[in-house]
């Protein structure tokens, strides 16, 4: 097979960019077909390889961000010729599932979640988008040519992969079509188990608003417990500022720092709904247990009472609570690790693989047309 790979865009490390690696691990002579590239900000592994932009690839869209770029993206994706490849696997949370392909090429999304911005989750990123009102109402029609391109571009896939059962219902709800869920991969061997127990609590996160680091800030101010927050975004200076004393923000850290942080500490908190939430594997891969909001992906990775706590509502009391109930109970190290491993980056290849290969024996063998 002659394999390309599509992403949506590739100016900062996340999950679904650990997803892009082992799929480049898989199929190691595939190019990547991306909107933006910016290799100083990602990990040595999508560095120095065959990285093919768009027209949107400049440095001045480089330091706008690919946020500002959003009106251009289904052009820009539309704009790669494929016609050559027999497969082609995109890794889509926007629009990188919409590219064209030719009838003989099969199309495999790995979708971490439907643009986010275009549905359920829009009002929520509304209210944090600072603008005027004049533009608030371009955006409404902005997000509606959003959702009718979204709708639409789903049918140019052939099959689905969603990242989590949380996912693959949404996948259904918004574009009407059936998925398998492969659940993300964890660096298992990156992690590991630690006898030293530190007296503080941990986030890992990217500081923009949805991922709701304010509540546990708040609530962490209230509670006067330690809390250590590694990461960095636009509301970092907001943050601190409502910070007390017993809260550090460290910024963003190398995987070093970020590992001996993970296998230390008490807990890991995770505030925010996510369509999958990898971070929480990662720390239970370090045999840490989490204390999460009990939505989303998280249902699916932790293990009520055995890997973590959850606490109901997104508010600092239910947090708080949460916390409390935490403090009297006990884990144990080594059977959150073994839960982890279920999730590793071996494991994933090999769904990937077996997944890809047999659509492309069965796409084959499709009669496309009948002669009467």
């Amino acid at each position: 097979m002659k394999v390309a790979l599509v992403h949506d865009w590739l100016t900062n490390m996340g999950g679904a960019e650990r997803v892009l690696i082992n799929f480049k691990q898989i199929y190691n002579d595939s190019p990547i077909y991306t909107t933006l590239y910016n290799p100083e900000k990602l990990d040595d592994e999508l560095r120095n390889i065959d990285v093919r932009t768009s027209f949107l690839q400049n440095e001045k869209n480089l330091k706008k961000g690919h946020q500002s770029l959003l009106p251009y993206m289904p052009m820009a994706f539309e704009s790669f010729d494929l016609n050559e490849y027999d497969v082609v696997l995109s890794s889509s949370s926007s629009c990188a599932k919409g590219i064209v392909t030719s009838p003989n090429s099969l199309h495999v999304c790995y979708c971490h979640t439907p643009m986010r911005y275009g549905w359920e989750f829009y009002y929520e990123y509304a209210k944090d988008w600072d603008m005027r009102k004049i533009k608030r109402n371009m955006l409404k029609y902005f997000i509606n040519y959003m959702r009718v391109w979204d709708s639409v571009s789903s049918s140019r896939v052939d099959y689905f992969i969603a990242n989590s059962k949380n996912v693959a219902l949404r996948i259904w709800k918004h574009y009407r079509r059936e998925s398998v869920v492969i659940h993300p991969p964890v660096r298992c061997d990156l992690f590991n188990l630690s006898e030293v127990d530190e007296d503080y609590f941990l986030i890992l996160s990217r500081l923009v608003p949805y991922k709701k680091v304010e509540l546990a800030v708040r609530a962490f101010s209230e509670l006067g417990l330690p809390l250590v927050i590694i990461g960095d975004g636009v509301e970092k200076k907001k943050l601190q500022s409502i910070a007390k004393d017993n809260i550090k923000f460290l910024g963003r850290q190398p995987d070093d720092v970020v590992k001996e942080y993970y296998s230390k500490c008490r807990a890991f908190i995770f505030p925010g709904e996510e369509d999958f939430g990898i971070t929480s594997l990662e720390a239970q891969a370090s045999g840490r247990p989490v204390i999460a909001l009990g939505k989303g992906g998280v249902l699916e990775t932790v293990v009520k009472d055995q890997t973590g706590v959850f606490f109901e509502d997104q508010t600092v009391d239910s947090l708080k609570n949460a916390v409390k109930r935490f403090e009297n109970m006990e884990f144990d190290k080594k059977a959150i690790r073994k839960h982890a491993e279920g999730f590793s980056e071996e494991i994933f290849k090999g769904k990937i693989n077996d997944f890809v290969h047999t659509k492309y024996q069965d796409f084959k063998k499709i009669s496309k047309w009948k002669i009467l």
